[in-house]
């Protein structure tokens, strides 16, 4: 039901506010994508959290009786390795962080910990937030965020918040935070129902840019399952971005321009 009515009601209020709230900041740098590569992307996965470790992509998928973790291929789209949620559970973001795997739950107050290598529950923690959606890392603690317009810093160790951030444009806070990523010492986060990733101070929660993905996914590629822009993944290694979204047929590899 909940998220029935996110997809009413967030898109006609987003459309709205958003573009003159990004578009109409000054001081802050505007930025879009270019295409370097697409690849092949598996359309039922309504991608929530994205990453890599090392060379290899992984990737959490969301919904009801369908929620999974995955390890893929990053050329062809294979699924390699999977484990799947039970059906009461709706994963949502997910990070690696030394040889662990965190997974959070959409509304069910769950962080679930995998191994790494085997993908076997280790164990679990209790989300002390009412929602959980991104999640990312500095390398010391899990970054989270809630839909809200503030992300939390948490203790890897019992996920308890160590500190929070809200996140500002010009001043201005900005809702529906989604899905995270840490990249150069900074927080890219997708702004939900919106064609924008923010790049964030993740000391002081200033917005620095913009990055416009709008026409990303051409209408050509598009179905009525084709959900909204969500997954950012930095290659740390190939010093490579990838983005792709909720049920896209594409996963791209991108450059970031003026």
């Amino acid at each position: 039901m909940y998220k029935d009515i996110y997809r009413r009601v967030l898109p006609a209020v987003i459309a709205i506010l958003l573009p003159a709230l990004l578009f109409s900041a000054p001081g802050v740098e505007r930025l879009k994508v270019k295409v370097i590569e697409s690849y092949n992307h598996d359309q039922t996965a309504y991608t929530q959290g994205l990453f890599f470790i090392g060379n290899q992509l992984y990737e959490s998928c969301g919904e009801y009786k369908r929620s999974t973790f995955r390890k893929v291929d990053l050329t062809t789209g294979k699924v390699l390795q999977k484990i799947s949620f039970p059906a009461q559970y709706f994963a949502e973001g997910a990070v690696h962080l030394n040889g662990k795997i965190f997974v959070l739950t959409w509304r069910e107050r769950v962080c679930f910990v995998l191994d790494a290598k085997s993908f076997k529950n280790i164990k679990s923690f209790y989300n002390p937030k009412i929602e959980g959606w991104g999640l990312t890392t500095d390398g010391s603690a899990l970054i989270m965020s809630d839909g809200s317009s503030f992300l939390y810093f948490m203790n890897p160790d019992n996920f308890t918040e160590k500190s929070k951030i809200e996140v500002k444009l010009n001043g201005r806070a900005v809702q529906y935070l989604n899905e995270l990523e840490y990249i150069n010492g900074e927080i890219w986060a997708n702004v939900y129902q919106s064609d924008n990733i923010l790049i964030i101070n993740p000391k002081t929660g200033a917005v620095r840019a913009v990055v416009d993905c709008k026409d990303l996914l051409p209408e050509s590629e598009r179905t009525p399952n084709t959900d909204v822009l969500n997954g950012i993944a930095w290659n740390e290694s190939t010093k490579s971005l990838y983005l792709t979204g909720k049920n896209w047929p594409k996963l791209f590899k991108v450059e970031v321009v003026r």
